[in-house]
């Protein structure tokens, strides 16, 4: 079970940014996204794309983001550019089958570094969490996300011009 919390949604500033670390989330292998701030629209926004892509994504948002870190019981990683290099610790975290990727969406409060198992950086210059759990799962996984059959009623086929696609 792989698992991202984010924390700090602001659905009137972040709507795009959650959506895409959920639409990342859901393509690079996550099972599930736990977000701190109700957003019945990105629910729908994300549901919606799993009917129609496929696979079994979930998500719920409206959480109480230190009981889902509390009451996790595999490893917990938070992905900052404060913490220790990715590529340092990944060996490490790859004996874990349960883990929460932990991200904000502005400054995360200072006792989430405490809670977190291992704070793991991205880099150390400011960037975006999508890009965080993108390279995150893509290093986790070792790539295989990309061999993951979907099943949905639309099917994108890679073509070198244009654009195919398969709808059931």
């Amino acid at each position: 079970m792989i698992a991202i919390l984010r924390i700090g949604h602001r659905p009137f500033r972040d709507k795009r940014i959650t959506t895409h670390v959920a639409l990342v989330a859901r393509a690079f292998g996550a099972d599930k996204i736990f977000v701190d701030t109700r957003d019945t629209k990105l629910e729908s926004t994300i549901l919606s794309v799993v009917d129609r892509f496929g696979g079994d994504f979930k998500i719920e948002t409206g959480v109480d983001w230190k009981k889902v870190i509390k009451n996790w019981n595999g490893v917990k990683i938070h992905l900052t550019m404060y913490g220790l290099p990715l590529d340092h610790v990944i060996p490490e975290i790859k004996k874990h089958r349960e883990v929460l990727i932990i991200v904000g969406s502005e400054k995360v409060p200072a006792e989430l570094f405490e809670l977190a198992d291992y704070n793991i950086a991205v880099g150390n210059q400011p960037h975006s969490e999508v890009a965080a759990v993108a390279l995150f799962l893509d290093r986790y996984l070792e790539g295989k996300w990309a061999e993951r059959v979907f099943d949905g009623k639309v099917k994108i086929v890679p073509s070198e011009k244009g654009k195919k696609v398969i709808s059931k």
